[in-house]
């Protein structure tokens, strides 16, 4: 089936794994701006009724993932540059905020465990970016921070990012970025203690896969 791949869920948490399938789908990229789906195709999809699915999809149309239609459909927001420049912005304060509380209590083998995300071996399959190391380099690095206030915050960032985030890993001038090149640098400035090296290594990640889109970043 064409469109958006999204993880089958376990039928014995069908509400909430319904919505952890869907809003992984649009970390992952998975959902591109202006993309119309309706229940039942994302019900398919998963493999369930509608009924987890359609609670799920409210979840999503509150955090800003989808957006009613007059027609009962579903739409992905379209392209909009002002609000992609507006994700960017949230996304460097919050998230250098973040990775300044994550330093402050991680030890070597913290350290060693990110290493290990970017030192596995890239799958076979994938055609693009693994985007699916890049979010779990980027959340185990921030959960190091413990915060209960941020973490939701960024989150909700990444699942309107998401979007962006298609448009961004077709562009041609994607795939020449070399993947993890700020996350060594992150990486070894928080080994040497240096914070403030960290945080700017953390905004040039940022910026860059903005810059696909945005060439004035």
């Amino acid at each position: 089936m064409d469109g958006p791949r999204i993880q089958k869920i376990e039928q014995s948490k069908l509400r909430e794994s319904a919505y952890s399938a869907l809003r992984g789908a649009f970390m992952r990229g998975e959902f591109a701006p202006g993309t119309v789906v309706s229940l039942r195709t994302l019900a398919d999809q998963l493999g369930t009724s509608m009924t987890p699915v359609r609670e799920a999809v409210r979840r999503l149309v509150a955090e800003g993932a989808f957006v009613d239609t007059p027609s009962r459909k579903l739409e992905v927001p379209p392209f909009d540059e002002r609000r992609m420049k507006d994700l960017m912005s949230a996304r460097l304060a919050l998230e250098g905020l973040v990775l300044r509380q994550a330093a402050q209590s991680m030890g070597p083998g913290d350290i060693a465990g990110l290493r290990a995300i970017i030192d596995q071996p890239r799958r076979p399959d994938l055609q693009g970016p693994d985007l699916e190391a890049n979010y779990d380099f980027h959340f185990t690095l921030y959960r190091l921070s413990g915060s209960e206030v941020l973490l939701p915050m960024i989150e909700a960032l990444w699942l309107q990012y998401g979007a962006y985030l298609n448009r961004i890993i077709h562009e041609a001038a994607a795939q020449e970025l070399e993947e993890h090149a700020h996350h060594v640098e992150i990486l070894a400035a928080l080994e040497a203690g240096d914070i403030a090296a960290a945080e700017a290594a953390l905004q040039d990640d940022i910026k860059r896969s903005f810059g696909v889109l945005l060439p004035a970043v």
